[in-house]
């Protein structure tokens, strides 16, 4: 992963990282460990097909598909091929009935071909129609084969950290306090029901990252600005404890709505503080138990799995944060990306759909797509927040 930025980017499959070159520039919006790409883009990258042989007019169906059925690992020896077309063409109109997806007529063709074509056409249609879609897999156990499908949220390789330092100021601001109230509950609502990490908690990645600079800050006496940025430590161990107490009231929920309705705007900033926290309490209306980490990859994979391939997770990345400018922010921000720099992937919000003939979960990414959208918001709100 490259350096950290402003911006939003990712990709869907895990790779080797490249290692930092130096410390990327502040700009506006969230801060951004890659800058290839951007926020809201979905990759569209997916597993490489296999091309026809050359000149091989009728090599299409014969050649093109059936690495797919040996990459999924759908074919075991000794299997019934009888037995597996049938639980192959059951776990697909399962599938295709879930996505509301008409599935490509196959099973005229012979086999296997009429399972690659059918694989095939799936996949394609899933890639088009199905939002945060990321992989099918064809599995065989003992007893059948099925379908598992597997959805991700692409937050791309960012950092959502919420810059608290903003609020806190316009909180003194007299123009603003209205403003500061509304994105108080907004804030609240992410500290208590999002379950979004704040800096301040001794738990929190983020409050060892700024223990680990702090003691190194404090131990070289050599550096004649070593004083000054003490200060910045103790500024915003100072601002983070004030604002966590504001954050952790749970007055500010009882009284989302009635700020809202009771707010006017006085400017283009205010209507999108507006905009922000009606996001936020459509959410908390919505899913009033619902948090960020609720689908996260620990939640769906087992040990082993996850021990393969080392990734960052989630609440390393999603967080509260002192503030997102100056030298204490820039210090934190080489550290972190030179760490982030040896992992492998990132986790993100994964739901696993087996059509096994089990009943599936009432499950989705709608909680998570509407909360990384309102943090990317709120971020770049506080973040461009001119204090007169």
């Amino acid at each position: 992963m490259n350096d950290v930025q402003t911006n939003y980017s990712g990709h869907n499959q895990p790779a080797r990282t490249k290692k930092a070159e130096r410390t990327a520039p502040t700009a506006q919006r969230v801060y951004e460990l890659d800058a290839e790409t951007q926020r809201r883009r979905r990759s569209t990258e997916r597993q490489t097909q296999v091309s026809s042989c050359a000149n091989a007019s009728d090599g299409f169906l014969k050649t093109s598909f059936l690495p797919k059925l040996e990459e999924n690992k759908t074919v075991q020896d000794g299997q019934n091929p009888i037995s597996m077309q049938r639980d192959f063409y059951t776990s697909l109109t399962k599938l295709a009935k879930h996505y509301s997806i008409v599935p490509m007529q196959t099973a005229h063709f012979d086999y296997p071909c009429n399972m690659a074509l059918a694989l095939w056409d799936i996949e394609e249609k899933l890639k088009k129609s199905v939002l945060n879609w990321q992989e099918l897999r064809l599995l065989q156990d003992s007893k059948r084969t099925y379908f598992v499908s597997e959805e991700k949220y692409n937050t791309g390789t960012t950092l959502y950290y919420i810059p608290i330092e903003p609020l806190y100021l316009m909180t003194r601001d007299p123009l603003r306090r209205k403003t500061a109230q509304l994105l108080l509950s907004v804030c609240s609502y992410l500290y208590h029901i999002a379950d979004i990490p704040y800096f301040r908690q001794e738990n929190s990645y983020l409050y060892w990252m700024y223990e680990m600079h702090r003691e190194w800050a404090e131990q070289d006496e050599e550096r004649e600005e070593n004083e000054r940025y003490v200060r910045e430590f103790d500024k915003a161990e100072l601002i983070g404890d004030f604002m966590e107490q504001k954050i952790f009231s749970s007055m500010n929920l009882k009284v989302f709505e009635r700020r809202l309705n009771a707010f006017k705007c006085r400017d283009a900033f205010d209507e999108k503080c507006l905009h922000t926290a009606r996001q936020a309490f459509h959410l908390y209306a919505q899913y009033p138990n619902e948090n960020i980490f609720r689908n996260a990859p620990l939640n769906n994979e087992d040990e082993d799995e996850r021990e393969e391939i080392e990734s960052i997770g989630m609440e390393k990345y999603i967080s509260f944060i002192g503030s997102t400018k100056g030298w204490l922010y820039e210090s934190l921000a080489d550290s972190i990306n030179n760490e982030f720099n040896e992992y492998g992937a990132m986790d993100e919000p994964t739901i696993v759909k087996s059509f096994d003939g089990n009943e599936l979960a009432d499950n989705s990414l709608d909680v998570e797509v509407r909360l990384f959208d309102l943090l990317d918001d709120l971020c770049e709100l506080l973040y461009n927040y001119n204090q007169p």
